[in-house]
């Protein structure tokens, strides 16, 4: 007694396979709109940042985190007590301060109080506060007058934005959107996480997690 084999035959392998490619496409489709996404979130928020910066300066003829008298020319804001003097024009302080008295700390609350953005007003710089400005991943972003990256040369502005945890492919694509294309050169540049060193291009890798600063 003869017992007939059963199988797929090649046009059903076929269609299998082109189904599979299309879920694969779709996929990685997906995937590049996210970080697309991300780019411009990313994007935005330098641009946010410098628009409430300017329109502070605009209001009160000061900067915020520096400005003289803010304790009584802002309802509820923090006077700065460190990384003066208070009043000459520049954020004092790292970009990543956990000191609640540093102008680069203060400088959030400041603009939040003068509604030039949203957040907790209530000061806590320390790692893992809400007070802190965050990014699409969670990074923290920060701001100041102190340039952080050097190479070829060190970064030239009154003021640089950094932001942490971004991808090396979201930061390429970054640099491309608000610069010259080239991550160790221009106004934004791409260092290794808590370094100061901006790297090239060609060694920023996709999959791996950078800090990013924009200076103007």
């Amino acid at each position: 007694m003869k017992h007939q084999q059963s199988g797929f035959t090649l046009v059903e392998i076929a269609i299998v396979l082109v189904i599979i490619g299309l879920l694969l496409g779709g996929v990685l489709k997906g995937q590049e709109l996210i970080n697309s996404a991300k780019a411009k979130s990313y994007a935005q928020d330098f641009r946010t940042i410098q628009a409430a910066l300017y329109g502070f300066q605009d209001r009160f003829k000061g900067i915020p985190g520096d400005l003289a008298g803010a304790d009584t020319k802002i309802t509820g804001a923090t006077l700065a007590l460190v990384n003066g003097p208070v009043g000459n024009g520049q954020i004092g302080g790292a970009w990543n301060s956990i000191g609640g008295t540093d102008e680069s700390c203060l400088a959030w609350q400041h603009m939040r109080l003068a509604g030039f953005l949203a957040g907790s007003t209530t000061v806590g710089c320390a790692d893992g506060n809400a007070y802190l400005q965050t990014n699409a991943d969670g990074g923290r972003i920060g701001i100041s007058s102190t340039m952080q990256m050097t190479t070829p040369t060190l970064m030239t502005g009154s003021y640089n934005i950094c932001s942490t945890g971004v991808l090396g492919k979201i930061a390429k694509q970054l640099d491309t959107q608000l610069d010259d294309g080239n991550t160790e050169t221009g106004s934004f540049r791409v260092a290794a996480v808590g370094g100061t060193l901006a790297l090239a291009t060609g060694t920023v890798a996709d999959a791996t997690s950078y800090l990013v600063c924009l200076a103007f």
